[in-house]
């Protein structure tokens, strides 16, 4: 019987039992606009079943198992034979086959198929981010195997497959494979130009062995990986299966595992190729960078969206306590202050799904100019959005009070793993130096852009100041490099404004160009002007139906 000292009262209930995409406004109505009505049906009926997988107790627990017990590396057998194997608790594996039966790494296919999916993986990021990195390489591998259509046409179909097979086997006897990555070495990191990796080419024509190292291979215990070496002709990109055709393992050997921040449910190694490592070419010789630059452009995205689920969970848990706790006479969420900070966490919440959204529709529209978009807004949004996850999932973390800086909350993992995806994939610098290269080398890109923005024109005087400062700043690249950032933050911010402004509700869009554009609010969450709208911001991020 418990003692009445310990009787526990004005407590949240978990967050729990609900469907994380029906409850998530701003995503919902992102897939409804950006889905033609033949496959908008078919779409939320896959989508909401996903959100109440993903808002179960039984998915959030293999989440949690996931990462209370990481993945360890397994070199060599009872008998002393290498293997250089990656055990990964169970929970990791049942996370990984609910994401790939929900279509997670098959979108280049289908009609649509990148707005569903990445609505799709907003959604199951919210249960576990860590097993969201062999699902987005995976997805991202595509257009690289294209480069090559014999190989494509065999890992292809098997990528896009709904079947989740756990174990290594040669390709041909699976019915779906998982794909990694391993581009980046000790000495060159994200400038894969400096990398020493070489290839040898064999007799049989597009066969290569491979000599050198990586020292982040991301998902080592995939079917395969595409890398860069160094061929005769140059950097090249290869396709390195961990099986061979007659079932032999091939060299690929696991040097170690990544001890890392967050992301610990999932494995990074460092994997060296002795120079029998076989590899299959992917593109010409001496073209590497052009073929991998497909993959690498859409895992960003996929940088954009993972960063908008971590936010977006954050916000859902934040506004769930303050809607049951109480304080100072009356629920935290009816505090002036507090809905202050929680609307504000909203709106960038909403900022990043809308414009992650947004450019998944721009893939699927293969329009001449969604695809100019996408080559300056890619690198744009994922250089904002990453980094506004942390200060989001912090303020978040400080609304649960102590409560939140606990384990058992959830948001500690949150947090740690906040910083991952503007790690991944070029960090800050790299994102804003591309954006430079798209707008020195692609005049219709910054086309694009403009007409992106200029359908929201006269909508708001603080949006349209932004952007006349926008071009003001366009108008002098003098010693532009050392202001990129700036630049990249800018042309983020702009276009999340003007999509708000065309699509998300008066107050969500008030506040955000209040806020962002027109100066009307301090560094600190929290700070925006004092606005009745507030109240209805905080209540559409509330997470019920």
């Amino acid at each position: 019987m418990e003692a009445g000292t310990h009787t526990v009262t004005n407590q949240a209930p978990p967050l729990v039992g609900y469907d994380v995409y029906a409850c998530d406004r701003a995503l919902s109505e992102a897939v409804a606009r950006h889905l033609p009505g033949e496959l908008y049906d078919e779409a939320e009926r896959e989508l909401r079943a996903l959100g109440r997988a993903t808002g179960s107790e039984q998915v959030r627990e293999w989440g949690e198992q996931a990462n209370a017990f990481p993945p360890r590396l397994r070199t060599h057998d009872r008998y002393g034979r290498r293997i250089d194997e990656v055990d990964f608790h169970p929970a990791w594996h049942r996370l990984l086959g609910k994401s790939v039966s929900a279509g997670l790494t098959d979108a280049w296919g289908r009609p649509g198929g990148h707005v569903r999916r990445a609505a799709g993986f907003l959604v199951a990021t919210q249960a576990e981010a860590g097993h969201g990195c062999p699902v987005s390489m995976t997805h991202a591998a595509v257009p690289a195997l294209r480069a090559e259509p014999e190989v494509a046409a065999v890992w292809e179909p098997l990528a896009a497959s709904r079947v989740y097979e756990r174990e290594l086997r040669p390709a041909a006897s699976k019915a779906g494979v998982l794909l990694g990555m391993g581009l980046t070495e000790k000495q060159g990191g994200s400038d894969v130009r400096a990398n020493a990796t070489s290839a040898r080419p064999l007799a049989a024509a597009g066969e290569y062995v491979l000599t050198g190292h990586k020292w982040f291979c991301s998902a080592p215990m995939s079917d395969a990986f595409l890398v860069l070496a160094r061929a005769p002709g140059g950097l090249t990109c290869f396709l390195v299966p961990r099986v061979l055709d007659d079932g032999s393992r091939n060299a690929f050997a696991l040097q170690r595992l990544k001890d890392k921040l967050g992301n610990r449910s999932n494995a990074s190694a460092e994997v060296e190729f002795d120079g029998t490592t076989w590899a299959r070419r992917i593109g010409e010789e001496g073209r590497g960078l052009r073929t991998v630059m497909g993959m690498v452009a859409a895992t960003r995205l996929d940088c954009v969206l993972g960063s908008a689920a971590l936010m977006r969970q954050a916000v859902a848990q934040a506004v769930h306590h303050a809607s049951y706790r109480a304080a100072f006479g009356g629920l935290l969420v009816d505090k002036p202050l507090m809905r202050n900070v929680l609307a504000d966490l909203a709106v960038e919440s909403e900022a990043a799904t809308v414009l992650g959204m947004r450019l998944a529709a721009a893939y699927d529209s293969g329009t001449e100019r969604d695809l100019a978009l996408l080559r300056i807004a890619v690198p744009a949004a994922k250089y904002w959005v990453t980094k506004r996850c942390v200060p989001v999932v912090a303020e978040a973390l400080e609304c649960l009070g102590g409560n939140g800086y606990v384990e058992e909350s959830g948001l500690p993992r949150l947090l740690r793993e906040s910083p991952l995806n503007s790690v991944w994939e070029g960090a800050g610098n790299v994102q804003a130096l591309d954006v430079l290269r798209a707008l020195r080398t692609e005049p219709a890109a910054l086309d694009a852009y403009l007409r992106e923005v200029g359908e929201a024109r006269g909508a708001d005087p603080r949006l349209d100041r932004a952007i006349r400062g926008l071009l003001t700043e366009l108008s002098d690249l003098e010693g532009v490099e050392a202001r990129a950032r700036r630049l990249a933050e800018r042309l983020a911010l702009v276009l999340q404004g003007a999509l708000l402004v065309r699509w998300a509700p008066p107050e969500v869009a008030d506040a955000f160009c209040a806020g962002r554009l027109g100066g009307e609010a301090g560094t600190a969450f929290g700070t925006l002007p004092p606005a009745p709208g507030l109240r209805a911001v905080v209540e559409r991020a509330r997470p019920v139906e």
